[in-house]
């Protein structure tokens, strides 16, 4: 090929992958665009579930003190189901522990579509959990986040008993280790109660961790458009207690 044909040729290639990046780049623009237009003209699906973060925050308080005191509202679960069945808008989300004693739901006397629950063993933040999280908030507009822990937590607990002994969990339970570590390593030489300390600071981490990941987290919480909190769960009575 000659010269000016290769440079001709080149030029049109560099011409053509613009219009391509550009042409992509102003659909994404309209798509979220659309979205955004959607979500504003759209009136949510509990209307009631429009909360400021210190509004939420009460609600969850109020929905675990009827819980402790076995006084739960009955929930009209046949009409929450068609009102949700187009759309969501929780008014909180929990990163909760996965153990079978634990339910978000029940602990605050909530129906269908009032809380976006995060679970894994050891209630600590994954990229994953951060992503669902962002979801929760910028899609689904949640004023609130809260880490709940819970008293005798197993999977807190063999993170301690491997860190101290220096044996590696089977499978892949590491990755439940070295995802607790930073909370155990923290009040493990401080004697006492470490499973009841080691339970409350990974709260506390995690808590500080979701409240500054960036971009999307942290942009809200300095808006004051989320507030980030922390919670331990009792067995025995059903309690959640606040973490400072």
């Amino acid at each position: 090929m000659c010269e000016i044909c290769h440079r001709n040729s080149s030029q049109r290639f560099g011409l053509s992958r613009r219009g391509l990046l550009f042409g992509a780049a102003s659909a994404t623009g309209l798509l979220l665009a659309s979205a955004a237009g959607a979500k504003e003209t759209k009136p949510p699906p509990k209307p009631q579930n429009v909360l400021s973060p210190d509004a939420s925050l009460a609600r969850l308080q109020k929905g675990n003190g009827r819980y402790v005191d076995g006084l739960s509202l009955r929930h009209d679960f046949k009409h929450e189901r068609e009102a949700l069945a187009g759309g969501q808008n929780p008014y909180a989300a929990i990163l909760s522990c996965a153990d079978s004693r634990i339910a978000p739901e029940y602990a605050f006397d909530s129906g269908r579509g009032d809380l976006f629950v995060c679970r894994v063993a050891g209630n600590f933040a994954t990229d994953e959990v951060i992503a669902s999280l962002e979801y929760a908030v910028a899609v689904l507009g949640a004023p609130l986040i809260m880490v709940l822990g819970h008293d005798s937590c197993g999977a807190v607990d063999a993170a301690i008993k491997s860190l101290k002994d220096d044996k590696p969990l089977p499978g892949h339970m590491p990755s439940l280790v070295s995802g607790i570590a930073p909370a155990v390593k923290a009040v493990l030489q401080q004697g006492g109660d470490t499973l009841g300390k080691a339970i409350r600071q990974n709260v506390v981490d995690n808590v500080a961790k979701l409240g500054s990941a960036t971009p999307i987290l942290s942009a809200a919480v300095e808006q004051r458009k989320l507030k980030v909190v922390g919670g331990v769960y009792g067995l025995k009575d059903g309690r959640v207690e606040m973490v400072a």
